[in-house]
């Protein structure tokens, strides 16, 4: 073990690195059952392909992790990304529109794209391409890609992590809906009876478990996060059990912990459609890789960059060791998940949940691929964790990164606006590659307007372009 992750040169322990494992799985977890529903309209599509898309999502999140740990030793943790899920479903909703095809059909075609996405971002790795480009990202840009991400997973946590559904519709979310109310009175009048009661048990679960962490971080005890998220959830299951009436667990009763292998093999494994593929045309298929990967390029390299930060993985020029690495990690996972049946795999955000517990090695990764690969025998367990619970996490970790900002300099206006822009952008956007590309278009702006062109790099400079193409150019 020792002589694989080098556990004392990075100060830390197995058992430190197995709760840090365990806490990563936890905050993300969700992704085994929302992936599923989001690529296959929430079951309409059939339950053979949500069984397929299930499995590949698992395995597909447990080899990416594993090549994190062992080609990296690195403890970040992969899945099919949030966004780019969302934007693969509505791709083939269009393939269908375009050639005709069934859903599963344009389902299959949409995953040759992903495949052709994750073989080129190998070959860019492997030329250190990729490399290059976190290089010319700005120093200061680099420093605030930390702090902005702290203010996503805090968005998350009051927000989509935790909507809460009613008679009155929904989703209403604790910041906007809960907190944002007039009055409490307000707030009940609009989620109904029932949602304002089980919005009051999130909020109050979210921070009984966000304080818990917080006391037990103050004592130094290990794995405060993991504690405080199980604390959390032990409140929720009884508030169920005692204020709704309701059994937490009864939905193990009826649940299969049969692995629906069959249902993979017949609708996602290796069932990239290269026939369906050319029917989509080429123009609309070289606009769809490109943009694919703009967006998982720059939310990998802006996870990898905040999180190593927060964990001081940096070295004195802000670069990170076996970054090579990483990013081909990033990409084996993307060619995986597209030959099982999912979508884009890219490294978590959440990772830094697990880094805060005190992952410093690939070992905290071969943890969570172990839970993902344990996910498909025992899916329905890991489903019992609460949203409000995992919302504690990702608002302490979320905090937590916003240290970050003591390293920049507020009196140079070249690194305070694109910061400053990276900060409003990531959380508003829900995209950490957009954010990091405004603040790569302020930066290089700023640049022009102060006579200072030769600080930005040919690089910096092609980048700021290709996002200004992307923002303001409608195809």
């Amino acid at each position: 073990m020792e002589k694989l992750f080098q556990l004392k040169k990075n100060g830390t322990t197995v058992r430190t690195e197995v709760i840090a494992g365990l806490t990563t799985f936890m905050t993300m977890a969700y992704i085994i059952a929302l992936n599923p529903n989001l690529l296959t309209g929430f079951g309409a599509e059939g339950q053979a392909l949500w069984n397929g898309v299930f499995l590949a999502t698992c395995i597909a999140s447990a080899i990416g992790t594993l090549c994190m740990a062992f080609l990296a030793n690195k403890p970040f943790v992969m899945a099919p990304g949030m966004g780019l899920n969302s934007f693969f479903a509505a791709v083939t909703a269009n393939i269908v529109a375009i050639t005709g095809m069934t859903y599963l059909q344009s389902f299959q075609s949409a995953l040759v794209i992903v495949f052709i996405e994750g073989l080129i971002f190998i070959v860019l790795s492997v030329l250190n391409v990729r490399e290059k480009i976190v290089h010319a990202i700005p120093a200061g840009v680099r420093l605030g890609i930390g702090p902005a991400i702290g203010l996503m997973l805090m968005n998350i946590g009051f927000g989509s992590n935790v909507g809460v559904y009613s008679e009155s519709g929904g989703p209403f979310y604790a910041m906007r809906d809960f907190f944002g109310s007039l009055t409490a009175n307000f707030a009940k009048d609009t989620m109904g009876d029932e949602g304002y009661k089980w919005m009051v048990l999130t909020v109050v679960t979210m921070f009984i478990g966000l304080f818990v962490i917080v006391a037990l971080d103050h004592l130094k005890v290990k794995g405060a996060v993991l504690y405080g998220m199980l604390v959390a959830s032990c409140v929720y299951w009884a508030a169920e059990a005692i204020l709704f009436s309701m059994n937490p667990f009864a939905s193990l009763k009826d649940a299969s912990f049969v692995p629906p292998f069959k249902d993979m093999a017949d609708t996602t494994l290796f069932r990239l459609n290269f026939e369906g593929f050319m029917e989509i045309g080429w123009f609309t298929i070289i606009t769809l890789i490109i943009t694919f990967c703009i967006i998982d390029m720059f939310d990998t390299i802006g996870t990898l960059v905040g999180t190593a930060s927060r964990a001081k993985m940096l070295d004195k020029e802000g670069n990170m060791p076996n970054m090579k690495e990483a990013l081909l990690s990033d990409a084996i996972g993307t060619v995986t998940g597209s030959v099982t049946g999912t979508s884009t795999v890219t490294t978590f955000v959440e990772s830094a949940s697990g880094v805060e517990a005190g992952g410093r090695t690939g070992l905290t990764a071969v943890v969570s691929a172990v839970m993902f690969l344990l996910c498909i025998f025992i899916a329905p367990i890991a489903a019992l964790i609460p949203a409000a619970a995992t919302s504690s996490a990702l608002i302490y970790v979320g905090i937590l990164m916003l240290g970050n900002l003591k390293e920049i300099d507020f009196t140079d206006l070249s690194q305070l606006l694109p910061v400053s822009v990276m900060l409003l952008a990531m959380p508003i956007s829900g995209s950490i590659g957009h954010g990091i590309g405004l603040a790569l278009i302020s930066y290089t702006i700023i640049k022009l307007c102060t006579g200072k062109v030769k600080d930005v790099s040919a690089l910096t400079a092609v980048l700021s372009l290709i996002f200004l193409l992307k923002f303001f150019i409608a195809i």
